[in-house]
């Protein structure tokens, strides 16, 4: 199978630098992980079902693509101006053969082999050129485990063929999630349609964002299913009808952060629409995690509100709930005017690049001084220059750019179209936030 990898930008984008403390209001689209997790439960469910406010970008566009070839119909009805669409879901008895491009999204190639494996026929899983470096091996064993037939290279990467017969036996399965909590989520998100279910136990070292975890037992609640855990190690799903439902998906909160950095870094104000009151996304974090670099912030009418003073601290942080907000606090924390570790997120190593060696790097690159540990960073205060920041095909470290250019002039940044991962329109939101013209460059 050839793999399909994003176009490089022939040009850099200039990073725009904030010349007056920012005061804007953003909207943000669609949490990415409710967005996927939603798919894959309305693909499995009893009846035709509607998704409003789902994330309009590479990651849930290959869901999609995926589960259509499957043989569901997933029919895109309406565009918003924020960047999501309303999607009607009809699911239909699922067979191969089929070819499924994953692209560089962890959800796809985590949560879609499951689900595959109770299709016909002969399923085969590829991606990006770095997607063949990410670990797959806890997926493809624990398929075996639970009866489902795969064929692999014995690398535990991409490419690797499903062989599914139409049913999962299930049962008991030992998996190792110390790398991803996706190893998790994908199981539980199709085990009710297993012919027994399933018993999920982890063996190995703690788990790495383990609130995602909360938000798949969350959703699947909301379909009547329930997850019986046995201290934090044990999840156990009985066999169970999946009913529709028709869902709302909450604004992208993880991918609001860049917006709210944006705020501490100008001594401005950042508000985004229709910030959640409850919500069981990681990225709620992000605001407890401002307030200890020197932000204010509140909630009214509109949503969350993060005023700056131009001031940032430092701070110590076991970032291992939320290792997807780390690439926005390190470039805070390069601007910052003390030292900041941060620790728990050896798993950024496995994402879609080594994200760890790819901060220190770029960082470092611009003059600053950031240094790889065993499990984090340590961020020590310096005076940073301008320069070409490369993003090695990662979303996040794309907008980490970005926020670096905000106090840095003359960064200029390698390939932002990849932010269109999850962030689709990203110059466009940017721009406008600050009040300059939008300089346009290739969407990857």
């Amino acid at each position: 199978m050839t793999t399909k990898q994003p176009e490089t930008d022939a040009v850099l984008w200039p990073a725009p630098t904030a010349v007056d403390p920012v005061d804007a209001v953003v909207a943000v689209p669609g949490s990415k992980s409710a967005s996927n997790r939603a798919l894959i439960l309305a693909a499995l469910a009893d009846g035709e079902s509607t998704i409003r406010g789902l994330l309009d970008a590479r990651d849930t566009q290959l869901m999609m693509a995926g589960l259509r070839l499957l043989g569901n119909e997933v029919h895109v009805v309406e565009h918003d101006d924020v960047g999501n669409v309303v999607v009607q879901v009809v699911p239909h008895f699922m067979h191969g053969p089929a070819s499924i491009d994953v692209g560089l999204a962890g959800t796809v190639m985590r949560f879609l082999p499951p689900a595959a494996a109770l299709a016909h026929g002969e399923i085969m899983f590829d991606g990006d050129a770095h997607a063949r470096h990410r670990p797959m091996a806890t997926v493809i064993e624990s398929l075996k485990e639970l009866g489902v037939k795969v064929r692999d290279r014995g690398n535990g990467r991409l490419p690797f063929m499903i062989e599914a017969t139409g049913e999962v036996r299930g049962g008991e399965v030992f998996v190792d999630a110390s790398r991803s909590s996706q190893f998790i989520s994908g199981l539980l998100l199709s085990a009710a349609r297993f012919d027994t279910g399933v018993t999920v136990h982890h063996v190995g070292e703690a788990i790495p964002s383990r609130p995602h975890i909360e938000m798949t037992i969350a959703m699947l609640a909301e379909h009547g299913i329930s997850v019986r855990r046995d201290g934090g190690s044990v999840w156990h799903v009985d066999p169970h009808n999946l009913p529709a439902l028709n869902r709302h998906i909450e604004p992208d909160l993880t991918n609001a952060a860049p917006f709210l950095a944006a705020a501490l870094i100008t001594g401005g104000r950042v508000t985004i629409l229709d910030w959640p009151q409850r919500t069981t996304q990681p990225g709620a974090q992000i605001v407890g995690i401002l307030q200890q670099m020197g932000a204010s912030t509140h909630t009214d009418a509109d949503g969350l509100v993060v005023t700056g003073t131009g001031s940032i601290s430092g701070l110590d942080i076991n970032l291992s709930d939320v290792g997807e907000l780390a690439p926005t606090i390190a470039a805070l924390a390069a601007l910052a005017d003390s030292p900041t570790r941060l620790r728990g997120i050896a798993h950024l190593r496995g994402h879609e690049t080594d994200r760890l060696a790819a901060l220190a790097a770029e960082i470092n690159g611009l003059g600053g001084d950031a240094e790889e540990t065993d499990d984090g960073l340590v961020i020590r205060p310096r005076p940073l220059h301008g320069g070409a920041v490369q993003t090695y095909d990662d979303h996040r470290m794309a907008t980490a750019a970005a926020i670096l250019g905000l106090g840095v002039p003359g960064i200029e940044v390698e390939n932002i179209g990849t932010t269109s991962k999850t962030l689709p329109g990203f110059t466009h939101r940017w721009t406008a936030m600050l009040g300059v013209p939008d300089v346009e460059a290739p969407s990857a």
